[in-house]
């Protein structure tokens, strides 16, 4: 039976023209399947708006006859943030025709582009500038901007830059009611009253439709130098990020944490893979160093940091990357660690942050924990340690069954946050709530807070229209 009443159908198509409307399931099907598969959507309609008024109108309709609006970017989600329901009457708004670069203002190191451009075409239109936009992941070749900003993505880049709030001038966005918010200022100060553009930031599509943003460019860097550390001991890496942050943090643009068992993993499925220091250790630190000063000695610097970290025995071991080549390798291998996992088997992930002082204790009593509950499984914890965030994997053990492993997700991931949660930490670091932490928001985040969150969804979206079920739980 159809949710959507064919008058409705009629006059999206108006709108958009047959070609803005699919209907057809086979077309459907790739806009309701979820990366991960551990949901699966559906829906009757896929609507791909070109303009920013073409969406208002959608929604204005929308709000007038009930129908839920799920927006979905490049579908690269990891929580089923962009999962349409079944069971109630939703379409699924697909931001990929709204991909203009609308302006580059290289003068106010600025870029003005549409939600559905993909993150590397922004890379790419600010670099052909001599210009950087920092934003760095994995799925940079086929994410959309409105999702990043959507779910405040992170990334490798977030030590030196901040995530993707803290890249944003300006916004556009179309409300629960159809209106258009034109807030597209590229100021780099405004304090004329509240933050709005932070309501919608991070919001999932639960408060509005992000259309456009404003968003910052640096300069491009002229000296890059790529380095690779062993760690003697796991207990070193927090004097370790305290020296280098104090002795050099203005030219910090990435630190990675990478244990042993993640790269045995990248040399078991991928060829040309090899360890680049001699002996073996258990955790090892990939650096990058940048500057947009040609005249700065960045190797020499370098150098001269990490050898006085050998000296202090904060670091055992450590190369750097000679050219381009070399450190390509090197990224290489971190950018192998998710797709290595995949082929190993079924893999429980977390998303999870503590403050970077916390972060021996936390990966280690993580560590004993699950060995203790599951002595076969094997953890493998890696991540953005500059800033805190940890993707806590575990893998399942070897010749075990793999749905059998994966009946424990929920008992392994409540050891997992609630060591996160009692020393300070998120268990959303960078990859949102969508559907998949719903529960842990409103378990682990303070009353008042979720409260608030409540208070601010009924005011914005009344009709409960916008993405339900996403980030809050009831309304």
């Amino acid at each position: 039976m159809l949710q959507i009443e064919e008058k409705i159908y009629r006059q999206l198509e108006l709108i958009l023209g047959k070609e803005g409307c699919i209907t057809e399931s086979s077309r459907i099907q790739p806009y309701t399947e979820e990366q991960r598969g551990l949901y699966k959507g559906s829906t009757e309609l896929v609507v791909l708006p070109k303009t920013t008024n073409q969406v208002s109108e959608i929604v204005k309709i929308c709000n007038s006859e009930q129908i839920s609006i799920v927006p979905i970017g490049g579908n690269t989600g990891l929580c089923g943030g962009a999962v349409s329901n079944k069971y109630n009457k939703e379409i699924i708004l697909s931001m990929e025709k709204m991909n203009k670069i609308r302006e580059l203002d290289s003068d106010n190191f600025t870029i003005t582009a549409e939600s559905g451009c993909i993150l590397k075409n922004i890379q790419t239109t600010a670099k052909n500038k001599n210009l950087l936009f920092p934003l760095s992941l994995a799925s940079e070749g086929s994410c959309q901007i409105g999702g990043n900003l959507s779910t405040n993505a992170g990334g490798i880049n977030v030590i030196r830059y901040g995530s993707a709030r803290d890249l944003v001038l300006g916004l556009e966005v179309v409300l629960s009611d159809g209106k258009i918010w034109n807030g597209l200022r590229s100021l780099h100060k405004d304090n004329m009253g509240y933050s709005i553009k932070n309501f919608f930031l991070g919001s999932e599509g639960t408060l509005g439709i992000i259309t456009a943003a404003v968003l910052k460019l640096f300069p491009e860097p002229k000296k890059l130098e790529t380095i690779f550390c062993a760690l003697e001991s796991l207990d070193h890496i927090t004097d370790f990020i305290h020296y280098i942050k104090l002795n050099a943090s203005e030219n910090i643009a990435a630190l990675e944490l990478l244990p042993r068992i993640g790269i045995e993993f990248c040399k078991k499925h991928f060829d040309n893979i090899s360890s680049p220091l001699a002996g073996d250790y258990e955790w090892y630190l990939l650096i990058e160093f940048s500057s947009s000063s040609p005249n700065i000695k960045l190797l020499n610097d370098s150098e001269k940091l990490i050898n006085k970290a050998l000296q202090k025995g904060l670091i055992a071991d450590a190369v750097i990357a000679k050219n381009i080549k070399q450190s390509k390798h090197l990224w290489y291998i971190r950018e192998l660690f998710s797709e290595a996992q995949k082929r190993e088997g079924a893999s429980i992930k977390h998303d999870v942050s503590v403050p970077t002082s916390k972060l021996p204790e936390f990966i280690n009593l993580s560590m004993k924990a699950i060995k203790n509950s599951f002595p076969a499984a094997r953890p493998c914890p890696f991540g953005h340690v500059g800033d805190g965030n940890i993707h806590f994997n575990i893998s399942q053990p070897i010749n075990e069954d793999r749905n059998k492993f994966l009946e424990s997700s929920k008992e392994i991931s409540n050891i997992i946050h609630e060591i996160t949660i009692k020393l300070g930490g998120s268990v959303s670091a960078e990859h949102g709530i969508g559907l998949l932490k719903v529960e842990e928001l409103e378990n682990y985040r303070d009353l008042v807070e979720v409260d608030l969150m409540r208070r601010i969804k009924t005011t914005l979206d009344p009709k409960n229209i916008m993405n339900p079920g996403k980030v809050i739980k009831k309304i």
